[in-house]
């Protein structure tokens, strides 16, 4: 069965992360995803490693289930084309900063001109209000202003990024729950609307539900941050060969660990009997794990806590991850062939729906694979088209 945005047709003017995984998760979820890009194509694109110019590793994992066209909005054949797409859309998308969309004259006023309709979405990294308005963020800007590098400097220990994208990753998520909302309503009403999504205010709810801590109340009830997440003595253990996480969160996790230790005369320790004395003996708690753990394997601590229903798993590096056997077992990992690009793996979506799965329709296009094909379908004449790649309004594959 189609997904259960099947039917819905969404404008992707977006580029690198953040928009093309808002875009990518609309797809998987059935939408019909026109990505629209300038001719010098998205910046990951041109990402390494790659087999070939054009289609870098990251491009493949944010841009399945989409059709791409080339076009130059600065020019007047470029800005047409985008017009008609935008009459016929249900949603657009992009991540542009204010001013360069605005002189592009794809604003939401001049588009909800042309389609009243339409769920129109910016993703921007500070909204259109307060004194960041407009500035330009990437991952890294969000993650310092969200107070995450601060997380990681927390105690004395050195500042750093997360070493991943998470500020994108995580606005996406926003993006798209926000636009689901929005197409919602648009099918109950057939009003469309503008949603803003910026990366700061996202990021921010993200990462203090639990650090805002004692400034949730007022006056403060002490500061921000939760020492039990925050704490430098919260570390994986290492075992005789490797690295576990043990997390004995409850009395009876405690206990249970006790007896795969065979030190249950820890049981009437004062320090260790319930869960305010052992937070406040936090540390004597950790170097005890920590002397304790390294006399099993990790094999060994894996199998006694499932057994024992306490929350641990073994510590996977990144290429364990990908050889990981429950990951194989629920078919997570996706081998395709790519048309260009040869025997691929992707991941596919982690959720699942039982009437209206989501799916992975087609691989990540080439760029402006689907040019003429979509002018096509806007009623232009395999001689226009042809003028339009000739002018450079449009670029990309001819018919």
């Amino acid at each position: 069965m189609p997904g259960p945005f099947h039917g819905l047709k969404v404008i992707d003017l977006t580029t690198v992360v953040v928009g093309p995984y808002t875009t990518q998760l609309l797809a998987d979820m059935g939408a019909d995803v026109t990505k629209v890009e300038a001719p010098d194509g998205d910046m990951t694109r041109m990402g390494t490693p790659r087999r070939h110019a054009g289609m870098g590793n990251m491009f493949l994992q944010l841009n399945r289930n989409k059709r791409s066209i080339g076009l130059d909005l600065k020019t007047e054949g470029g800005a047409d084309a985008l017009r008609r797409l935008i009459q016929g859309a249900d949603i657009f998308i992009h991540n542009m900063r204010p001013e360069p969309l605005a002189r592009l004259g794809f604003d939401y006023p001049s588009v909800a001109a042309l389609n009243p309709g339409l769920v129109y979405c910016n993703i921007w990294g500070f909204g259109r209000e307060g004194r960041y308005a407009g500035r330009a963020a990437f991952d890294d800007v969000i993650q310092g202003t969200s107070g995450l590098v601060a997380l990681e400097a927390h105690n004395g220990r050195e500042a750093r990024f997360v070493p991943m994208l998470i500020a994108d990753k995580t606005t996406a998520l926003f993006a798209a729950y926000a636009i689901s909302a929005a197409a919602y309503h648009k099918l109950a009403t057939g009003e469309g609307q503008e949603v803003e999504v910026p990366m700061f205010e996202s990021m921010t709810s993200f990462t203090m539900i639990e650090h805002l801590a004692g400034n949730a109340f007022i006056p403060p009830l002490g500061p921000s941050g939760s020492e039990r997440h925050a704490t430098p003595l919260r570390w994986p253990f290492q075992t005789k060969d490797g690295h576990v996480c043990i997390l004995p969160s409850s009395d009876k996790h405690w206990a249970a660990v006790l007896r795969i230790i065979g030190r249950e005369d820890l049981l009437s320790d004062p320090r260790f009997r319930d869960r305010a004395s052992r937070l406040a003996h936090r540390g004597e708690l950790t170097q005890m794990l920590s002397d304790l753990a390294i006399t099993k394997t990790t094999r060994e601590w894996v199998d006694a806590l499932a057994e024992a229903g306490v929350p641990g798993m073994h510590i996977n590096s990144l290429e364990e991850v990908v050889t990981d056997p429950h990951l194989a077992d629920v078919g997570f990992w996706v081998e395709t062939d790519h048309p260009t690009e040869g025997r691929i793996r992707i991941m596919r979506p982690p959720y699942t729906l039982s009437k209206t799965p989501a799916e992975i329709r087609s691989p990540a296009p080439a760029f402006g694979q689907h040019t003429a094909e979509v002018l096509a379908e806007l009623g232009y004449s395999s001689e226009q088209i042809a003028a339009m790649l000739a002018a450079g309004a449009a670029a990309g594959e001819s018919a």
